[in-house]
């Protein structure tokens, strides 16, 4: 069963928009169709039960496009999704939300390749710096940087752990030529100076507080504390007679 082009209505008369397609034996879209909304986006897919479910692709009128699964109206399994301004995603959704591994590529060609919750990313993901090449990988919660991390570059990396997307406490650079440095990271608070309306305003600044050189070591997340303090002890106690 199907129509061509017809207006629909609510039960309070509100207007459903344009549907052309398979209907069930209650009337509701059910099957395949393709649907242009009141306020001028379109539907092109399966529906159940008077419902966008299963395959579809969804056009917004702003430029936006969803091409994917649904489930009972919403944006559910796998699919991916072209934004306005050119980035997208492709992975997971959950409720109409980014959830689940997905890869997202944001208009300046850097991309986040790892998990999501709530349409944010949250557990273990990799992000790559397009300009530079270099990437972050490691933890991430409710969008930031967070505990056990890597900064990886052309020639070396960062070790450590992270707090709110910075290096955070104890960690170490690896260098290609086969050493470490081992140190720690610290804040320190800029100058103030009194903003317009008379408050202060404080920059937090990033310092690396060299601590030793050693060989390559291994490295556990919240423990990169000792490898250097051990070798310098060992030293010590070797010099005792």
């Amino acid at each position: 069963m199907s129509d061509v082009g017809s207006d629909e209505f609510d039960d309070e008369g509100s207007k459903l928009g344009e549907y052309e397609g398979d209907r069930n034996e209650a009337g509701e879209r059910h099957g395949v169709g393709k649907a242009v909304l009141p306020n001028g986006d379109t539907y092109q897919g399966h529906y159940e039960n008077g419902k966008r479910h299963g395959q579809g692709t969804y056009r917004f009128k702003n430029g936006a496009r969803y091409v994917g699964d649904y489930y009972q109206n919403m944006k559910h399994g796998q699919g991916t999704f072209y934004y306005p301004d050119g980035s997208k995603y492709e992975g997971s959704w959950v409720e109409d939300l980014r959830q689940g591994h997905g890869v997202y590529t944001y208009p300046n060609g850097d991309t986040y390749d790892g998990e999501w919750l709530h349409h944010m990313r949250h557990g273990l993901g990799t992000y790559h710096y397009r300009e530079t090449g270099s990437k972050y990988k490691g933890t991430w919660v409710n969008g930031n940087m967070e505990s056990a991390g890597e900064y990886i570059h052309s020639n070396h990396r960062y070790k450590g752990n992270f707090a709110n997307n910075n290096p955070y406490s104890r960690g170490k650079y690896v260098f290609d030529i086969s050493c470490e440095q081992h140190g720690e990271y610290h804040q320190t608070e800029q100058d103030r100076a009194e903003g317009e309306w008379g408050e202060l305003a404080s920059t937090a600044v990033l310092k690396w507080i060299p601590k030793c050189i050693t060989g390559l070591t291994p490295w556990t997340p919240d423990k990169e504390t000792s490898a250097g303090e051990k070798e310098t002890a060992s030293a010590e106690e070797g010099g005792q007679n």
